[in-house]
């Protein structure tokens, strides 16, 4: 496995909130994207990263059902992210998306909360393995908006569920057997709302360089308005 990443603040924000994770003797990659006021979202995401990686290691070597252990991972890291907001005013509020993928033997395990997001690519097509809880994905669903509008819909950012909100948390899970040639992108929705699925696809194939292909998906993003934090992992499978 091979992988490149980036983050980015954009044009727009001050501060990058995002946060990402690459821990390959877990096999754990992971983007987060923070909200809530006075740098609390970037405290949120970089908190549920770093209970996630410390929940995993605890448990390593990991068990037979491994997709099942990254759901609880998540999970423990909704619990602290819950509490911390609960014990200042200054943090009331924060959240943070939580995606992560786990790489064990051939299958890629993933756990999703929010609107970042999780693409294979395979054979020269681009799959959507993470459905976005988001209020605009729920519009999609029912019919109300097509996915061109959903990009670019002013109320885009609003989650439906996020990590920090709730004491609980339902978290999607999954799981996908690897091919070589196959691969992975993470991204948080920095890149998604400037760049869509084909798009992001064909730079990638275009760009069979992992660091080069990254780069280029940020510039892009960058070039059409950066308007939120970018933050891209991609991912190779040999």
């Amino acid at each position: 496995m091979k992988w490149s990443q980036a983050s980015d603040a954009g044009l727009v924000r001050r501060v990058n909130e995002d946060s990402l994770c690459v821990e390959p003797g877990l096999g754990l990659f992971a983007v987060a994207d923070g909200m809530g006021g006075h740098r609390a979202g970037g405290i949120a995401s970089r908190t549920a990263i770093a209970e996630l990686v410390r929940f995993l290691k605890a448990h390593h070597p990991l068990p037979d059902d491994p997709g099942n252990l990254l759901v609880q991972g998540v999970q423990e890291a909704n619990r602290l992210v819950y509490q911390l907001s609960s014990s200042s005013a200054s943090y009331r509020g924060m959240g943070t998306t939580l995606t992560a993928v786990l790489v064990a033997k051939e299958y890629l395990h993933l756990a999703h909360v929010g609107d970042s997001r999780v693409y294979l690519l395979r054979g020269g097509k681009i799959l959507q393995l993470t459905e976005d809880h988001s209020l605009v994905q729920e519009l999609v669903r029912l019919g109300g908006l097509s996915e061109e509008q959903a990009r670019c819909h002013p109320q885009r950012n609003v989650l439906t569920r996020a990590l920090g909100i709730e004491p609980r948390l339902e978290v999607d899970g999954g799981q996908v057997k690897l091919h070589p040639g196959d691969k992975v992108l993470l991204c948080t929705d920095g890149l998604t709302v400037h760049l869509p699925p084909h798009e992001i696809g064909t730079l990638v194939e275009k760009n069979p360089d992992l660091n080069r292909a990254v780069k280029k998906l940020v510039e892009v993003a960058l070039e059409r308005g950066g308007s939120d934090n970018i933050t891209v992992i991609l991912m190779a499978v040999e």
